[in-house]
C-alpha cells in the first residue's frame, strides 16, 4: 500500500526538507503541500491523504484549529486522515491540546526521518506513535489547575465500558500496539480492534491517543 502524504507547514524551506526526506520512498507519496491551516479542507477534499504532516504554529489558521476542525469535518471520524503534528517544542501544552483534538501524535522538526517515516506507517496501521514516556511528559506539562474535574469526567466515561473494554482502554493508554494488548489479555488481534472500535464510538473519540489521555486522565495508568 502506498501511503498518501500531506505537507502542512508555512515555511517552504520545511516542506522542502520534508520531500526531499519521504519523496523518495517507495511506499510513500507526497500528493501535495499547503501553507496555511485554512487550506486544509480543500486540499484533503481535493487529494485524499492517509495522513496529514501538520505544523503547529502557522500565521494564519493554526495547526490546531486546523486538525480540530478536519476530525470534526468527517463522518465517521475514521474518515478522515489520520494528523500527525510537528513541532519545534519538545513538551507544549499546545501539543497536548492537538492530541485531544484528534491528532495521531506529534514529532519535532528536527526527528531523523526514519523515525518520521516509522510514525507515519504507525498511525495508518493504527498503533499509536506516542511511546507511555512521552505522554507522560505531555501531561505533567498541563497546568494543575481543574484537573480533579478532567479525572472526574474521565472516570465517567469509562465506567460506561464493559470490563473487557475498559482493559483495552488501560492497555492502550500503557502505549501498547495490537499485538501487544492481543498478547497480554488473551485475545485475537481482530477482537482487539473490535474492543478500540467500540470504545471510540462509546466515547464519541478519533483514535486511540484520546483513548489514552482519557486513561491518563483518569489516574488509570501505572504511576498515576
Amino acid at each position: 500500500m502506498t501511503i498518501r502524504l500531506l505537507l502542512v507547514d508555512d515555511d517552504p524551506l520545511v516542506r522542502a526538507g520534508l520531500r526531499l526526506m519521504l519523496g523518495g520512498l517507495p511506499d510513500v507519496e507526497i500528493v501535495g503541500e499547503a501553507a496555511d491551516g485554512a487550506e486544509v479542507p480543500s486540499a484533503v477534499e481535493r487529494l485524499a491523504p492517509d495522513v496529514v504532516l501538520m505544523d503547529i504554529r502557522m500565521p494564519g489558521t493554526d495547526g490546531l484549529t486546523a486538525t480540530e476542525e478536519l476530525r470534526a469535518r468527517a463522518h465517521p471520524p475514521e474518515a478522515a486522515p489520520e494528523v500527525i503534528v510537528l513541532t519545534t517544542f519538545h513538551a507544549d501544552e499546545h501539543v497536548l491540546r492537538a492530541l485531544r483534538v484528534g491528532a495521531a501524535g506529534y514529532l519535532l522538526k528536527d526527528t531523523p526521518p526514519a523515525e518520521i517515516l516509522d510514525a507515519v506507517r504507525k498511525v495508518v496501521a493504527g498503533d499509536p506513535v506516542l511511546s507511555p514516556a512521552v505522554t507522560q511528559q505531555l501531561i505533567a506539562h498541563v497546568a494543575a489547575s481543574g484537573e480533579d474535574t478532567r479525572r472526574s469526567r474521565a472516570r465517567a466515561a469509562l465506567d460506561g465500558l464493559a470490563e473487557r473494554e475498559r482493559e483495552v482502554a488501560v492497555a492502550v493508554g500503557q502505549g501498547r500496539s495490537n499485538a501487544e494488548i492481543a498478547a497480554t489479555l488473551y485475545m485475537s488481534v481482530p477482537t482487539v480492534k473490535t474492543h478500540v472500535s467500540r470504545i471510540l464510538t462509546k466515547l464519541g473519540l478519533n483514535n486511540r491517543v484520546q483513548i489514552a489521555l482519557l486513561a491518563h486522565d483518569a489516574g488509570l495508568l501505572e504511576g498515576r
